[in-house]
């Protein structure tokens, strides 16, 4: 039979020191969980501020590109994207430059309207009067297709 001192050189671990090492391997674990809700909380915030963002400037363009200078004052619509409803609230003000106006719009979903997650500012010009031609900046020749 062999005596303590033997069984020790026969390696292995002993209770205690498989006890430690899962207890460390499970802190471990319960910290890489953690951070890993973390991550999937910041990337959902960072998507819905990306299309929040897309959809404010989608906005502005609208407005930019209308014939109709917009009017002065407050609008809002719901609009699906994304698969999600969501509330656009666009202001629109006078600035102290006769030519603009200032339009602001907040995005939030259309369940929690006061719950904002972006705003956009944007500067809209007058429309072009009636007959007026674009002007072509492309130099001849380098057009699309050409």
């Amino acid at each position: 039979m062999a005596t303590s001192a033997e069984r020790r050189l026969q390696g292995g671990f002993t209770l205690l020191e498989a006890m430690v090492a899962l207890v460390i391997v499970a802190l471990g674990m319960m910290a890489v969980n953690s951070q890993l809700g973390r991550f999937a909380v910041t990337t959902q915030h960072i998507e819905e501020k990306t299309l929040a963002s897309w959809i404010a400037t989608n906005k502005i363009t609208e407005l930019s590109i209308q014939t109709q200078w917009p009017e002065l004052g407050e609008d809002e619509e719901e609009l699906d994207f994304a698969g999600r409803t969501w509330q656009c609230q666009v202001e629109v003000s006078e600035t102290p430059v006769p030519n603009l106006r200032r339009v602001d719009v907040r995005v939030s979903f259309a369940e929690t309207p006061e719950d904002v997650i972006h705003t956009v500012t944007g500067l809209v010009e007058p429309p072009a009067p009636a007959g007026v031609v674009p002007v072509n900046w492309m130099p001849a020749g380098a057009g699309a297709g050409g």
